[in-house]
């Protein structure tokens, strides 16, 4: 094992780091719980950079007694007030209730269809057919000359005039504005 800067950890640091960690990690999550309100995966996370913050500090592994948990308990505490500080949790809203989902409009499609047939009647057959054939059948403009007989150049002034005329009766109907 390593320390923070490439230094090597000792046998007996690494030794200490792993039965600091054995002896005090369940207490650490059960304080940083208690912090966090029963934020597990946060109390997760914060026991975790303190165990990392403890492996950076070696020094800190050769205090006696119960100078490390004390340690590992002091950075846990600022980190959690640090992250409560954050802008971040500042914007974040708890709760404990789940807001409603969304449930499906069967009504609004089907009359959303209805004004859309509604709008296209009001067309002349001509664009009506180029509108129909280009947006709904999806063929080119090449493939709508050719069946309908017309010139290419024909085709795209119909869907120009066509949409615009749609535009026109779907505001008409209130559907756009």
């Amino acid at each position: 094992m390593t320390g923070k800067q490439g230094w090597p950890l000792t046998e007996h640091q690494a030794e200490l780091l792993r039965a600091i960690h054995d002896e005090h990690r369940q207490a650490l999550l059960r304080y940083v719980l208690r912090l966090t309100r029963g934020d597990m995966p946060f109390a997760e996370d914060v026991v975790q950079e303190s165990l990392l913050r403890l492996w950076r500090k070696p020094e800190i592994l050769e205090q006696p007694g119960d100078a490390a948990r004390a340690w590992l308990f002091t950075v846990a505490r600022n980190l959690v007030i640090d992250d409560r500080r954050s802008a971040r949790f500042s914007r974040e809203m708890q709760t404990d209730d789940v807001p409603e989902r969304p449930s499906l409009d069967a009504i609004g499609p089907a009359v959303d269809k209805w004004i859309l047939a509604d709008a296209l009647k009001s067309l002349s057959a001509d664009h009506r057919t180029a509108i129909v054939r280009s947006y709904y059948l999806g063929q080119t403009v090449a493939d709508i000359a050719r069946l309908e007989d017309v010139p290419p150049g024909t085709i795209k002034s119909r869907l120009h005039y066509a949409l615009r005329a749609l535009r026109i009766a779907l505001q008409e109907r209130g559907a756009v504005q």
